[in-house]
């Protein structure tokens, strides 16, 4: 495995942590939580494109991401899923848009779901790269 696949999946894996241990906690910050678990997801799935030679594009879509690694193989990804999620990027870091649904704040109930998604493309994209 490559260096730079290396330093992509802990950067994946310390926002995973990092929603896991906000999730916790006794005020949840869902939509920290969920833009986290966007951003794992980000993550994991650009090493898997590194790894298997695809050059890197500066984007954060979920979806334009999945189309790249599904022309190297087809992992399954549940596309409504990504889609909700890929709703929670915004380039804004203002008060009010950050991780936020176009509905709002996402609910507990997401920010798990959000949490459960990301731990599962984690597990199909480990799986891919041999770790």
């Amino acid at each position: 495995m490559k260096n730079i696949v290396k330093d992509w999946i802990l950067l994946a894996d310390n926002d995973l942590y990092s929603a896991e241990v906000l999730f916790k906690d006794e005020y949840p910050r869902t939509n920290v939580v969920a833009f986290l678990c966007q951003q794992t997801i980000e993550k994991y799935l650009k090493a898997f494109l590194i790894e298997n030679d695809i050059p890197l594009v500066k984007t954060h879509d979920l979806n334009k991401l999945n189309i790249m690694v599904k022309e190297v193989k087809d992992l399954n990804i549940d596309e409504d899923k990504l889609d909700v999620i890929n709703e929670i990027y915004t380039d804004s870091r203002y008060p009010g848009e950050v991780g936020l649904l176009p509905t709002g704040i996402p609910t507990d109930e997401q920010a798990e779901e959000f949490l459960e998604f990301a731990k599962e493309i984690k597990s199909l994209i480990l799986k891919e790269i041999n770790i």
